[in-house]
């Protein structure tokens, strides 16, 4: 099982949960990794975020589907039925909106391979005694540990749960941002009306008290243009990052950070 998310609070705790099912799990945070992993080595399914930071989910997952037969339940913080239907169109064999329950994927993977004609090991095999504690019903994701908890920021009609990576209008539309899009809304909003560049982008989001497992420099542009289109908001007619030519980009904002 080949499980990729550049989420590492979704990525992590999912495949531990996964192991102690029973289940022998692989890792990956993009989609170069995934194509490594996917040439050396043979895997029964593939659970595949849609927002990675190099690659669209819904669009690699046709091609994982010709190239190698695998199975694929996509992933994602997007439950609009447009999406479901795009993915699924694609070649997906499954769908999950971001919170789940990892014992309903575990379910849909077992699902999707018996379709196939294979199985995993049965639902409470344990395969691994380390890392035994239980998983509480109806537990969604991502999950934080208390002691990591970090600060929920105030801006416009926005609130951010840093530790959650959970970013939330006043209206009630939600979205569970990657890992990246997450670390770099974050710097944002740290440095609230302050034009930063691509370069005090780069420095920062690596310095910013969490893993750095992606290089900004490439794909920098269109992280901001994804974080942009997420905070479109209909009571507010300016964009919230602006881009300053020549400069780089600012978040034009009143930010009011406070403890969860």
């Amino acid at each position: 099982m080949l499980v990729v998310d550049d989420h590492r609070k979704i990525r992590d705790p999912l495949a531990a949960y996964l192991r102690r099912e029973g289940v022998d799990v692989r890792t990956a945070g993009d989609a170069a990794a995934m194509q490594l992993l996917l040439q050396h080595e043979r895997f029964d399914a593939l659970v595949l975020d849609v927002m990675l930071p190099d690659g669209d989910g819904s669009l690699l997952c046709s091609g994982v589907q010709q190239r190698y037969g695998l199975p694929v339940i996509l992933l994602t913080a997007r439950g609009e039925i447009d999406d479901r239907v795009q993915g699924l169109e694609r070649g997906a064999d499954d769908y999950l909106v971001k919170p789940f329950d990892p014992r309903e994927l575990l379910a849909r993977i077992r699902s999707v391979i018996r379709r196939r004609g294979r199985s995993l090991p049965p639902a409470g095999g344990r395969a691994e005694p380390a890392d035994s504690s239980p998983t509480p019903p109806g537990l969604a994701w991502p999950l934080q540990p208390a002691a990591d908890r970090r600060p929920v920021y105030r801006f416009d009609n926005w609130h951010l749960d840093a530790a959650l990576c959970r970013l939330e209008r006043d209206d009630g539309l939600r979205f569970v941002l990657s890992d990246t899009e997450c670390r770099l809304l974050e710097v944002f909003l740290n440095h609230a009306n302050t034009v930063l560049s691509r370069d005090d982008l780069l420095s920062l989001t690596q310095t910013a008290g969490r893993h750095a497992e992606q290089a900004f420099d490439r794909t920098m542009d269109r992280q901001v243009s994804r974080l942009r289109r997420k905070l479109q908001d209909p009571a507010r007619e300016a964009e919230t990052i602006r881009t300053v030519r020549g400069g780089g980009y600012v978040l034009v904002s009143r930010v009011t950070p406070h403890n969860a």
